[in-house]
């Protein structure tokens, strides 16, 4: 009685690339460009509320800030700088954790938090009641906790900010000025969100991309039904 070779690991190899070479290749593909040039992102906490909120998915242009080699920090091309104002996805400085937040101050800048109220280069925000509105579009556990909606303008685009008065939270700090290649990031909702406030300067290697959009949102609260009025929502 005589029996089949049993194919050799080399050979198995070889006989899965002939077969699946078209997919295999196509999954690199993807899987680099997802890494280098575009992806998005899943959004679980509330730490940019009322801009951002839980469910969210963003669109990340990733080559805006430089073409980065795939799967690494390293940058084949510089790209431009982040903008004050800008909305970024980056790895957190203590732990390496995708976190999205707001550029508050660029390098060289001094900044400070007296009290709610940003200043950067000596210059403190202005603040307006902003779109109550956007509170019934919180999630529920949110709007438990009576935030209020301002809106922050005179350091960079204007935008809406949540501040929760009874949550326990940092909410002055001394001036300080930003090191040359790092940069100081904080959360729309600046009464929960961890931060430069917590974790400290976030170093422009560590920056992965600009945050344009919303792409999808599906609600938590609401059996993840998806949020039709956030499709395609520009950040800006």
């Amino acid at each position: 009685m005589t029996t089949m070779p049993t194919q050799t690991l080399p050979a198995r190899l070889r006989h899965l690339w002939t077969q699946h070479r078209a997919m295999l290749l196509f999954l690199a593909l993807m899987f680099c460009f997802r890494s280098a040039w575009a992806d998005w992102v899943r959004v679980p906490s509330g730490s940019m509320n009322p801009t951002i909120v839980e469910g969210d998915r963003l669109f990340v242009d990733k080559h805006v800030y430089g073409l980065r080699v795939p799967f690494t920090l390293a940058r084949v091309t510089p790209g431009r700088d982040p903008a004050r104002g800008e909305i970024v996805v980056f790895d957190s400085p203590q732990d390496g954790v995708s976190l999205v937040k707001r550029v508050v101050a660029l390098p060289g800048d001094t900044v400070a938090l007296d009290h709610e109220a940003l200043i950067v280069n000596g210059r403190r925000a202005a603040y307006v009641p902003g779109d109550a509105d956007r509170l019934r579009k919180l999630l529920q556990a949110t709007q438990q906790q009576l935030p209020q909606i301002l809106r922050e303008a005179g350091l960079g685009p204007a935008h809406d900010i949540l501040v929760i008065p009874l949550r326990p939270a940092p909410r002055s700090f001394a001036t300080m000025t930003v090191p040359d290649g790092m940069y100081f990031m904080m959360g729309d909702n600046r009464d929960n969100s961890a931060d430069s406030r917590y974790f400290g300067f976030v170093p422009r290697r560590n920056i992965v991309g600009l945050a344009s959009r919303v792409v999808l949102s599906f609600n938590p609260e609401r059996h993840y039904l998806p949020r039709r009025e956030r499709v395609l929502l520009p950040l800006g």
